[in-house]
Formats: C-alpha cells, structure tokens, sequence
C-alpha cells in the first residue's frame, strides 16, 4: 500500500482543495482522511507543500506507432506522458497503416497496456484518411476504439461529416475534427500575414480556412445532437463561433493546446520550424481570444497535440519540413506559469481542463479523486521552478527548450503504481 501524506488534495469533480493523508491500496484510492497512521505501509510519500490532483488526461497525442517508431513509439510516448503527469492518453489515427481497421487498432490497445499508462486509441472518420467513404463506426466501437477523428485532414465533403456525426451521436462517443480547408492554405503551418511576409513566403495559412469549417461543423453538430470537439482551435472567430454554437444548444466542445495560448507568429521568426505547426500560431490578439475562452469555458479542454518529429526532418527547409510540436512534458508547466500564475485561471480551473473535462468528453471513468475510484494521481510543487531540456519523450522538437516553467512535477501514479519519479 501507498501512503501519500500532508498532500493539497485539488479535484476539479468535487471542488475539493484541502490538505490530507491519502490512502492506495492496488489499483485504487482506499482512504481519504487527516493524520493517518504511517505504519504498515510499503510506499510514504511527503507531499507537504505539493498539490496531489487526479493524473492528467491528453485527449489528443501522436505516438507514431505503427509505422513511424523512429519518432515516437507507444513506450517512450508513454513515459514522455508519465513525466508530465498524464496517466490517460487518446492516441490520433494518421499511423502506417492508418486505424481504420480491426488488425491495428488491436496492436495499439494490446501495446498500450504494457505500458506505464492508459493508451486509448480513436479511429479514423473515413476510410484510408481519404475523406471518401466513412469506416464501419459500430466495428471500430466494438473493437475498442473510443472515438472518431481524422485529425491531421480536414474532411471536405460536408454529407459525410453530417453523415459521420449521426452515427457518432448513435454510439455517444465523440468525433474530433481538425479545421483547416486547404482551399485557404498557400503555405501550411505559418499564419498567412506579417510574418509570412517577412519569411518571404507567399501566403501561408490563413484564419478563414479554421473558420469557414468551423461554422460548418458547429452547425451540423446543432443538427445531429452529436459530441463535437474542435481540435486545437487557434482563431479569436472560432472562438466565437464555438461560443456561439454553445449558445444555441450544440454539444460541441473545444481544445487549446498550450503553444496557441503561449505563443504568437512571432515565435516563428525566434524559432524556425520548432514553431511550425497546423494550425498555426496566429496573432496575438487570437492568443488572447484563446484565453479569454479558457477563462469563460467556452473551451473546456487542453490537449497538447503531441507532434513528435526527428530532429533531421525539423531541421529541414522551413516549407518542407513537418508541422508539430512535442508538448506531454510541457503541458502542466506552461499551464501553470501562463494561465495561472498569468493571473488568467485558477489552479482548480486549470485541473478541470486537463482531468475531469476530457474524461466527460471521451466518455471515461477518470479524471477525479474519490474513495473507491482509480488511484490515477498526479503530485506536484505549483511553486518550484524547472528547467525543459531533458526528455523522456524520442523526440526533442520544441521551442521551449531552455525554459523556466513553474510547476515541477514530483510523481506520476497510475492505478496505484508509480510510474514517474521526479
């Protein structure tokens, strides 16, 4: 058994934030209480001056496996997760082969629990990532998968979004969505404006491509009743738009990942490709939309978007190399010391994104402390500062290496093992 004492239990579920003694016995949270008896147990942890939360949960990560393994694979994806406190993770389906199948969503999942973590895997919308025929969404459900995206490729024809959100709401699981019509995108991963001028580009990616399909996908959402979440959204009208669509009763939900509600396009200029991604970062003034829809709920979420890349395919020409960043080792660091310490969320406002909001989302029984629920915990000092430079993760392709984030985590457990020790 495991003793976590002198602890600051924050659960977003139960709005809970007061220091106790907590209780792990195998899989699960025995006890909760104050000035527990020490003796008889295997494993003491101090956490004095440590916040204990339920282990993060990523909605939205690439571990690049099948197919890709030399930039990530399931076991380094999951302990780069492990380091950043996440014990939940949804893995994207643009692998080699792509999971539109049985065969491979079977080797993902049967991979995924040797690991140090819960792998959970969607499958694709469409067959082949095509955007042409939808897969067989009860045969997928049925295998395992925990939702539908095709994230990576926007899907263009709208009857068989309309069509794939019907059948999505039928098995009330969520479909996913990347935003960015290509029709709108001269030179992907640079917003199309000041600084895609000065790169000497022609254009690059512009808003309108995120808003034009997010109106669309908002409204069929509207329509259908279907859970919708729009993926790392990144422009002040889609904000709106979501916000809107909210309004009108839609079952749509949003994503942020950390980079957008960090950084602008100037990062591109100090960064290079390490700031390349889709989509892209934009102005400021979308940065502070972003937040502003953290703060308001309209985006519920933070998702990291985990991109690894090796490090000879991002030190290519900027137009040529891949779009993407790593983020699962970064993600409470910048949380804490842009959103919160910025003055902009709490710290339990900030939880609640990253653990019982993702949970409702993909339909999981996670993301809170209680008796009796999974020992899923993340320990961490809110206040000690740490620098980004070492890396679980294959992949180092980020613009903050060198930073100073607050929040260090201190240990990752996942149903009552510890899986991370910092």
């Amino acid at each position: 058994m495991i003793l976590i004492k002198n602890g600051r239990l924050v659960d977003p579920l139960s709005k809970r934030d007061e220091v106790v003694d907590i209780v792990i016995e195998k899989d699960k949270i025995k006890e909760i209480g104050k000035n527990l008896n020490p003796d008889g147990f295997e494993y003491i942890i101090d956490a004095t001056g440590c916040v204990v939360a339920p282990g993060l949960i990523d909605i939205h990560v690439h571990f690049r496996d099948p197919g890709f393994t030399y930039k990530e694979d399931i076991f380094s994806g999951a302990k780069a997760a492990a380091k950043g406190g996440f014990t939940t993770v949804v893995c994207m389906a643009n692998t080699k082969p792509v999971v539109d199948n049985e065969e491979t969503l079977k080797y993902i999942l049967d991979k995924g629990k040797e690991s140090d973590i819960n792998v959970l895997q969607v499958s694709t919308v469409t067959k082949g990532l095509k955007g042409k025929e939808l897969v067989d969404f009860d045969e997928m459900f049925e295998a395992g998968a925990v939702g539908f995206s095709d994230d990576g490729i926007p899907i263009k024809h709208t009857k068989l979004v309309y069509e794939a959100m019907k059948k999505a709401k039928e098995l009330n699981v969520p479909i996913s969505l990347h935003e960015e019509n290509p029709v709108f995108i001269k030179k992907a991963g640079v917003n199309d404006g000041k600084v895609s001028k000065e790169l000497g580009l022609e254009g690059g990616a512009t808003s309108l491509a995120e808003n034009i399909m997010v109106s669309r996908d908002v409204m069929i959402a509207l329509e259908t009743g279907a859970k919708v979440n729009i993926q790392h959204i990144s422009s002040k009208e889609a904000v709106k738009t979501v916000k809107f669509a909210k309004s009108l009763g839609a079952n749509v939900y949003a994503e942020a990942s950390p980079h957008h509600f960090t950084l602008n396009q100037e990062a591109v200029l100090k960064y290079g490709s390490l700031a390349k991604m889709n989509p892209p970062l934009r102005t400021e003034e979308d940065r502070l939309a972003i937040i502003e829809g953290l703060k308001d709920d309209t985006i519920e979420i933070i998702a990291t978007d985990h991109a690894p890349h090796s490090k000879e395919e991002k030190e290519n020409e900027f137009t040529k190399c891949p779009s993407g960043i790593t983020g699962l080792e970064t993600s409470l660091g910048l949380g804490i010391t842009t959103l919160v310490n910025g003055g902009h969320l709490d710290l339990m406002h900030l939880l609640e994104k990253m653990t019982i909001n993702p949970a409702k989302l993909y339909n999981l029984d996670r993301g809170y402390i209680k008796e009796g629920s999974f020992a899923d915990i993340v320990i961490f000092n809110p206040d000690e500062k740490w620098e980004v430079k070492d890396f679980e993760s294959k992949a180092t392709n980020t613009p903050f290496i060198g930073e100073v984030l607050d929040g260090k985590i201190k240990y990752t457990i996942c149903e009552g093992k510890v899986v991370y020790e910092g």
